[in-house]
């Protein structure tokens, strides 16, 4: 028995591989065309055209005094007293305080 013929020239491969490769680039560009940005995407806005509540976000120091601000604001309200309500009685207490009447409190219990 003698092996079967086949048809098919030897240079078969070498051209489906170069006829992928070509269809790959194709796509390659064509993505590139549709979704690369334009030159005018690159640009970034000046950060005076932000309204004035936004601008802090633009920069570390920004978000760092913000930051700042925040936990500042926050330790005070944990550690003094205030009004919330004066018509209702509802005061805002320091939490040591808090803690301690609440475990006065169930303590009776």
């Amino acid at each position: 028995m003698s092996e079967p013929h086949y048809s098919f020239p030897q240079r078969t491969p070498v051209f489906t591989a170069a006829v992928v490769i070509l269809c790959f680039a194709a796509f390659a560009w064509l993505g590139y065309r549709v979704y690369a940005p334009t030159r005018s995407d690159n640009i970034a806005p000046a950060a005076t055209e932000f309204p004035e509540d936004v601008r802090w976000r633009m920069t570390p120091k920004g978000r760092a005094d913000r930051l700042a601000e925040l936990r500042q604001r926050e330790h005070t309200e944990a550690t003094t007293y205030a009004w919330i309500d004066r018509q209702a009685g509802i005061v805002r207490l320091p939490i040591d305080r808090a803690i301690e009447l609440t475990a006065k409190e169930h303590g009776k219990k």
